[in-house]
């Protein structure tokens, strides 16, 4: 009876560990200063939501949407692989967007899974029709008291264009004067992102590496192999500052070890 009730003392504590892991959502907040910022966005926030893939974080995503609602955004970030292709289930993650409009202005890129999926006019239309703005290779301008800034977007590469291009595409839309920010999935293009001169990115991908390790960081990322660079973080060069999202959910490998779920928050300071 004591090896039965010790092994079901042990299962406990590893099913503890593993849903802690995979459900305990996190806020992580940053700051960026630049004297581009103008004076009238002084203060505002960002809130970034990336790698959902199909996860659930409360009836109806309650925990999530009231996650991000406590951040007080002034625009929401959604940066790809909002669906997962291998347990596609659209109106699942449809369920948080639909109040995240609610909170603030929602603008959207995709990622690789709804790339492979084959469905990226039905997920942009879906999007469209709750109020989100889709950003494929397009960017729009903010104005405030007669000042503006740039959100723009580009599609993931599989889509068959490379980062740069898709910048420039962007960008042709709005001008390259003001403040930018791009939201892309992919953090290993950082070197394109700098080399665009780019002022603040927001990307994911990554999954924080999936396993996390004391003075080690990320073990695995996509595009990016062993012990990945680019995996959670703030990241800068020259001009360009990169924030990379763990994101929210998984994908081929089911479980996040020392690797919490994070929504990213950015206030803007000049």
């Amino acid at each position: 009876m004591k090896k039965l009730i010790k092994l079901l003392i042990g299962i406990a504590v590893i099913y503890a560990f593993f849903y802690v892991n995979n459900h305990w959502l996190v806020v992580t907040e940053h700051t960026y200063e630049s004297e581009k910022i103008p004076k009238s966005f002084d203060g505002f926030r960002i809130t970034q939501v990336t790698d959902l893939h199909d996860a659930t974080f409360g009836k109806n995503q309650s925990r999530l949407v009231e996650k991000v609602r406590a951040t007080k955004p002034d625009a929401i970030f959604l940066t790809g692989d909002l669906v997962d292709s291998r347990r596609y289930d659209l109106e699942n993650s449809l369920q948080a967007v639909a109040e995240f409009v609610d909170i603030a202005d929602v603008y959207y890129v995709l990622g690789n899974h709804e790339v492979a999926l084959n469905l990226t006019d039905e997920i942009y239309a879906a999007l469209m029709d709750l109020g989100v703005h889709v950003l494929p290779n397009d960017a729009v301008t903010i104005e405030r008291d007669g000042e503006r800034i740039v959100i723009a977007g580009i599609e993931d590469p599989l889509m068959g264009q490379n980062v740069e291009m898709s910048i420039e595409a962007a960008r042709q839309q709005v001008g390259t004067d003001s403040f930018t920010m791009l939201l892309s999935h992919r953090p290993e293009q950082f070197a394109a992102y700098v080399d665009k001169e780019i002022d603040l990115v927001f990307t994911g991908h990554a999954h924080g590496g999936q396993i996390r390790l004391p003075f080690i960081g990320g073990i695995v990322a996509p595009a990016q192999g062993l012990f990945p660079t680019y995996t959670a973080g703030v990241f800068e060069e020259r001009d360009t500052t990169m924030i990379v999202s763990r994101g929210l959910g998984n994908s081929l490998f089911p479980f996040r070890i020392f690797n919490l779920p994070e929504i990213i928050t950015v206030q803007l300071n000049r």
